[in-house]
């Protein structure tokens, strides 16, 4: 079975097969924060320590790191938030950019072996990233496009992930390095999201037999209760084989739907982890309970934009006339 190991100086995850589903707090992200995107750009970098601690004291068991913001040295601040980060907890980090010079200076400082998010099937980013994953030993979220864009086509995507794979053996990394991302598409822009990318996860698991991962807040966006409709996704998405999403573990549906899926799986022997989590949540209120309303499709301080597979309001109108046309 596929195991990806992943590591910071003091602690081990192991994201697999016959694992609990392995949960990366995305909150370290300044993209549709404008708030953190400031401060991280001015040097303050106290919010980036609160939303570490936060995640991993709500069940995150790695942190993704991104430092994309306009006009500010990415590199350097990417360096110090991963420096930063690793001196608050123990979790292993994903190292998130899509500069390579800002992937390589987190690289360069982070102690034990990272995830790298990540590469695509495009060309220039196979002969640039793939280098540097094997140069520092790390494991590399693998998304399923290419020059072409994304396809609507699961089984196009899945090509795509193999190519990926392959190229990134022929540099001598193994597949149990690679995670892929299916690129979990919007169901409100897409009918047939869920379906397909359900689908496509099988696949992966069955035959490339590599480890996979999301951005799963991407699949409600647009839609009224995101929290209700996330926490829906990710108990089948884990049905089928997903080992990892890239989420806010602050939210309570979408992390009562993970743990519930670990006992469904069999991976939560005597339902310890769902028992202590109950416990938990009857002593704290959620710190996002499920609402109606469709308020939380906004982007607020609360709610960052997923690092992966980005979906414009633009691109949901085009997938849309696309359907109906």
């Amino acid at each position: 079975m596929s195991k990806t190991v992943l590591s910071s100086a003091k602690a081990e995850v192991t994201i697999g097969f016959d694992e609990p589903f392995v949960i990366i707090g995305e909150r370290i992200n300044p993209t549709g924060r404008k708030m953190l995107a400031a401060e991280m750009k001015a040097g303050d970098y106290s919010r980036v320590e609160a939303d570490a601690l936060k995640q991993v004291e709500s069940g995150a068991h790695m942190l993704d790191v991104n430092a994309g913001i306009p006009l500010a040295d990415e590199a350097a601040i990417l360096a110090e938030c991963v420096k930063l980060v690793q001196s608050l907890t123990d979790v292993p980090l994903s190292i998130d950019s899509s500069i390579v010079e800002a992937l390589e200076a987190g690289l360069s400082v982070y102690e034990g072996k990272p995830l790298v998010n990540s590469v695509t099937g495009e060309e220039d980013r196979l002969e640039t990233v793939l280098p540097l994953v094997k140069k520092y030993g790390a494991a590399v979220v693998a998304i399923s496009n290419d020059e072409t864009g994304i396809s609507e086509d699961p089984d196009v995507r899945f090509d795509i992930a193999r190519k990926i794979v392959e190229r990134a053996e022929d540099y001598g990394i193994p597949r149990t390095d690679v995670v892929v991302d299916p690129l979990v598409m919007p169901v409100g822009a897409v009918d047939k999201a869920g379906a397909s990318v359900l689908h496509l996860i099988r696949r992966l698991r069955e035959e490339l037999k590599v480890n996979t991962t999301c951005g799963a807040s991407n699949f409600s966006f647009g839609l009224p209760n995101r929290h209700g409709l996330n926490a829906s996704f990710l108990s089948m998405a884990i049905g089928a084989g997903m080992t990892s999403a890239i989420t806010n573990p602050l939210h309570h549906p979408e992390m009562a739907a993970i743990k519930g899926a670990n006992v469904v799986m069999g991976h939560d022997p005597s339902c310890n982890a769902w028992i202590k989590a109950c416990r938990q949540w009857e002593s704290e209120p959620p710190a996002a309970p499920i609402s109606n309303s469709s308020a939380s499709t906004s982007k607020t301080e609360t709610d960052p934009v997923v690092p992966t597979a980005k979906i414009s309001r633009r691109r949901m109108r085009k997938l849309r006339k696309t359907q109906t046309g």
